[in-house]
This record gives C-alpha cells, sequence and structure tokens, in this order.
C-alpha cells in the first residue's frame, strides 16, 4: 500500500501557465502583494515506492485516488494521459534506475490551473526520448510522455537532482488546450 503525504505549503504552477492564463485580481480596498488563497484541491503530495514492478499499478492507482480525493476538476482526457505518463515513468525507473536507485520517489503538485507529476530516483543518467523504431517493442516511454504531454498543452522535461539523481516531470493543463 502507499501512503501519500501533503508536502507543507501550497504550491501554484504560475511559471508553467501560458501567457494570458492568470487569475484575474480581486479589487480590493488595500492593495495586496501576496497570491490570491489556495484553491481547496491545490497542493503537493509526495510517496516513495520499491523500484520494482508491481509499484507501477500501485503509483498510478495512488495518483488517480489523489485526484479524485482532492475533487480537482481535470478533464477526463487529460486525467488518462496523465495516469498513462505516471505508470510510463515508474515503469523507466523500475526497469532502467533499479540497480543504484532501490527506491523512486512520486510527486503531484496541483495549481489552479496546471497538474504536474513527477518520477525522481537516484540514478545519474539522463534519458531521452528515442524515435519510433517499428521493429523494437519497447524503449519509447519518453516518447510516448512527450506525445501525451504536447497534446494536452502542457510542457515536460528531465532535471538532475542535488544528490546527483534526476527527476523527470510532465505538467499538464487541467484542460487539454493542445492540438488535437
Amino acid at each position: 500500500m502507499v501512503t501519500i503525504e501533503r508536502k507543507g505549503g501550497d504550491r501554484t504552477m504560475d511559471d508553467l501557465r501560458p501567457a494570458g492564463a492568470d487569475r484575474p485580481l480581486k479589487a480590493s480596498a488595500p492593495q495586496r502583494t501576496s497570491a490570491p488563497p489556495p484553491l481547496p484541491y491545490e497542493g503537493v503530495w509526495r510517496f516513495s515506492a520499491p523500484a520494482v514492478d508491481a509499484s507501477v499499478p500501485q503509483a498510478r492507482h495512488a495518483v488517480r485516488d489523489l485526484l479524485r480525493r482532492q475533487g480537482v476538476p481535470v478533464a477526463e482526457d487529460v486525467a488518462h494521459g496523465l495516469l498513462v505518463i505516471v505508470s510510463e515513468l515508474v515503469t523507466n525507473a523500475v526497469r532502467h534506475a533499479a540497480v543504484l536507485s532501490p527506491t523512486l520517489a512520486v510527486e503531484v503538485a496541483v495549481g489552479a490551473e496546471w497538474v504536474r507529476v513527477s518520477v525522481e530516483d537516484d540514478h545519474p543518467y539522463r534519458p531521452t526520448a528515442l524515435e519510433a523504431d517499428h521493429g523494437r517493442t519497447g524503449g519509447r516511454g519518453l516518447l510516448l510522455v512527450s506525445e501525451i504531454t504536447r497534446e494536452a498543452g502542457g510542457v515536460c522535461d528531465v532535471e538532475h537532482t542535488a544528490r546527483g539523481g534526476k527527476v523527470i516531470w510532465a505538467a499538464l493543463p487541467l484542460t487539454a488546450t493542445g492540438v488535437r
């Protein structure tokens, strides 16, 4: 069983919002410089799992249940794409990083208009998306993640961690805005 912990403080994803997607400012007598209070579903949750095959469906179900429990207003097609992304990223960590990283971490951050999932491991190798090779049955997980993210109008990247590992993340708008 996977336990998801809410991290301290809420995180919004203002830096990931497309231009013009800001929330309207509310008029008030004194001008405030602080951000508006977070919406009820906004927050950051993180859980760890062993780098084993059984963690793939557990992570996917944990993210699905979290989105439902928090009442995140995510479009059905975006939620489906997000769960495929979680499955692919956890599968990659299990298959390619477990030798140097016996555990992995999954983080879900929900802002007013975005949801971001990331998978972190301690393996230093920074993977790249492979081109489609119809003769191979695997090895295209990051290509799939990139395509799902692009179609939804989101962004994804791979970054190094301070400990020398990596975090692979994808942020999608709660409602699909991309090209179909």
